[in-house]
């Protein structure tokens, strides 16, 4: 661990507290804030198992709330027993069986409307096919889907029937698709012919093919949706289609009761190196942080229409689309492609369209719309939208400005949302009827969830505007179980300092004189320039303030005096320059950054490029990025990226 605090760099002063008619509506005021905040602070249990049995249907009630004998393998609620799928679906069949539950849209254009009694049909009917093809309660169960409604349906009918399911984002490659396979010893991959994404089809069954021609010897069997239409090859003695594995099947389907503490699914943590971690997590807290999280920070309502713009390949489109909102009754949106196709009005136009209003999505989708220019949304009529939402990395302000002015249209509240795969559900949010917002801040921890800012000893840094580790301080419903197949890898990697007490985020984070939390990157992406460490997000963010700064990203580079210099790469919001040099617009924006934030984060180097290298999730690849900064050769896995295209301009030689 670092022995000094991190800097802060950042002043940023503005304020928004919600409207007097957002207040009106919500379903949580400050006043019922605070006596939640309140009870929990008395007795965190006792807090946590009240919620659990108010949001919960128990098919056994639990006499435990948390077993803390063998921390930190934590167990909440583990002697009562319940279905997840039993709790997104049947008990909505009695007052909301003929309201929609999801609203599907391809990329090519195709729209369906999916009641919840149709949902409840269709989930039935897939687990009573996968019972049929030999799984079981505890089998592992891999998908590999389009994000399209049979997707949330695979999850569903896995939960339903007591198998563990492991999802794979459709854009990682065969070998990221072996590793996990391999890892969960999986029976059964649920996958599909392709995907339509960008205006391509992705081939999702000839991925899984090869990612099976070694090893993989638990697979049994391969279940194939047909989506796209294309020819794919076919082996009859292990392949079934969806609709033929369907046939003769039932529409109704006891759920199989579980502990609380039976694991719901296995989520792997993607990185450039090493192996992926299976992040476990439980059944019955996992879930129970799903919908309170809908409630508080979403003001989720019964005429809501939620859209969150993950993927099920990550946690956000678990949580945030196949659990939490089902749990609360919700009508969800699930869009298939990219927001770019056939234009950069499609999450507009979808808006519109379909009446959403609650929008969530990744900062780094907000800055490539953003770059394209305020044209495309002012084309459309987003006035049903009542509340935003940004997940996935810290948003820098100019961003959250754009949100807020040209598609908030300076009405809708902000929800910055902080948590992890590792977390299950938000753990430090606003509240929007309760809480005033900052831009660039995720403002407050919400209740139950003890977050600090600590220094190295692993004491609470009370003066503002230190930077130090964020923790987590008492445990909480939703939190990850374990590292499948590896405990100790838990333990190294989540509880490694203060004797095991906190758990460690791995971010870096400061808290300002009213108590907001600033996520201040990464501790590996902290920088050490001459002694400074400084936090990478706030150097972006002052980049990306410049008026012809779209998106920016920073790393450390080695340095022979400072230790570390700052390089950063710079997306313009008009053309690159010619051979991607231009010294004017260089030396502005190093002065720009001093002017903002000092002399010392004034970066060394910068780069342009028409885009940053991101996963098809939209996250940056920041150790590809620290490797061509270093000048190193890259060795690691770029299948993944959107566009590999991209990295000569990043080398510097295109």
């Amino acid at each position: 661990m670092a022995q000094e605090n991190i800097q802060s760099t950042l002043n940023e002063v503005r304020i928004f507290p919600p409207s007097q008619d957002f207040i009106n509506t919500a379903a949580l005021s400050a006043d019922n804030l605070a006596t939640l905040h309140a009870k929990a602070k008395q007795d965190n249990p006792a807090f946590w198992a009240e919620q659990a049995r108010q949001e919960i249907d128990w098919q056994q009630p639990f006499t435990t709330t948390l077993d803390e004998s063998n921390a930190p393998f934590y167990r909440w609620f583990h002697d009562g027993k319940l279905n997840a799928s039993y709790n997104c679906l049947d008990r909505h069949l009695a007052s909301n069986a003929d309201k929609t539950a999801i609203i599907f849209e391809g990329e090519p254009g195709d729209t369906q409307h999916i009641s919840y009694r149709e949902l409840h049909q269709r989930v039935c009917r897939f687990a009573n096919a996968l019972k049929n093809q030999g799984i079981q309660r505890g089998d592992r169960v891999i998908i590999y889907m389009p994000m399209i409604t049979e997707a949330v349906v695979a999850m569903q009918a896995c939960a339903r029937i007591g198998a563990i399911h492991s999802v794979v984002f459709g854009g990682f490659s065969a070998t990221s698709l072996k590793d996990r396979i391999e890892d969960t010893g999986a029976k059964m991959i649920i996958t599909a012919d392709g995907g339509h994404r960008g205006g391509k089809i992705i081939e999702l069954k000839a991925i899984t093919d090869q990612a099976l021609e070694t090893a993989c010897e638990h697979i049994e069997t391969v279940i194939v949706y047909q989506r796209t239409g294309h020819d794919i090859n076919f082996n009859a003695e292990r392949d079934i289609w969806w609709s033929d594995a369907e046939l003769g099947q039932s529409t109704d389907c006891e759920p199989e009761w579980v502990n609380a503490d039976h694991p719901l699914f296995l989520l792997y943590t993607s990185g450039s190196t090493g192996k992926p971690k299976g992040i476990q997590h439980s059944t019955g807290g996992y879930l129970l942080n799903a919908i309170t999280t809908m409630r508080w920070v979403f003001d989720i309502q019964n005429n809501d229409v939620f859209w969150c713009t993950a993927d099920v390949g990550w946690i956000t489109g678990h949580t945030y689309v196949a659990y939490g909102p089902l749990a609360t009754g919700a009508t969800i949106v699930i869009y298939e492609g990219v927001p770019t196709v056939p234009d950069a009005g499609r999450f507009w136009d979808i808006c519109q369209r379909h009446q959403v209003t609650i929008f969530y999505t990744a900062p780094t989708a907000i800055r490539a719309l953003m770059k394209i220019g305020g044209t495309f949304p002012h084309s459309y009529d987003l006035t049903s939208l009542r509340l935003l939402g940004t997940v996935g990395e810290p948003i820098n302000p100019e961003a959250w400005m754009w949100y807020h002015n040209i598609i908030g249209q300076q009405r809708c509240p902000i929800v910055d949302t902080w948590w992890q795969t590792e977390t299950g559900a938000h753990m430090i949010a606003p509240v929007p009827a309760a809480t005033i917002t900052k831009p660039g801040s995720c403002t407050h921890a919400l209740p139950g969830i003890d977050a600090a800012v600590v220094n190295q000893q692993g004491e609470e840094i009370t003066e503002a505007n230190q930077g130090g580790f964020l923790v987590i301080r008492q445990p909480w419903p939703s939190m990850i179980q374990t590292v499948w197949g590896d405990d100790q890898r838990y333990k190294d990697t989540y509880w490694p300092y203060f004797d095991g007490r906190y758990y460690l985020s791995g971010d870096s984070a400061r808290r300002d004189e009213e108590g907001y939390f600033w996520i201040m990157g990464r501790i590996d992406d902290v920088l050490n320039v001459s002694g400074h460490r400084l936090g990478t997000m706030e150097i972006e963010s002052a980049l990306v303030a410049h008026e012809r700064v779209a998106e920016a990203a920073v790393v450390g580079q080695p340095h022979d005096i400072k230790g570390e210099s700052i390089f950063a790469y710079v997306v313009l919001k008009g053309d690159r320059p010619t051979d991607g040099v231009d010294d004017a617009l260089t030396k502005e924006l190093r002065d720009w950054v001093g002017s903002q934030i000092g002399a010392i984060a004034k970066p060394d180097n910068i780069r342009y490029a028409d885009n940053l290298p991101k996963t098809r999730s939209g996250k940056i690849m920041r150790r590809l990025l620290r490797t061509i900064a270093s000048g190193e050769a890259i060795t690691q896995d770029t299948s993944t990226l959107e566009n590999e295209g991209i990295l000569p301009q990043l080398q510097g030689i295109a």
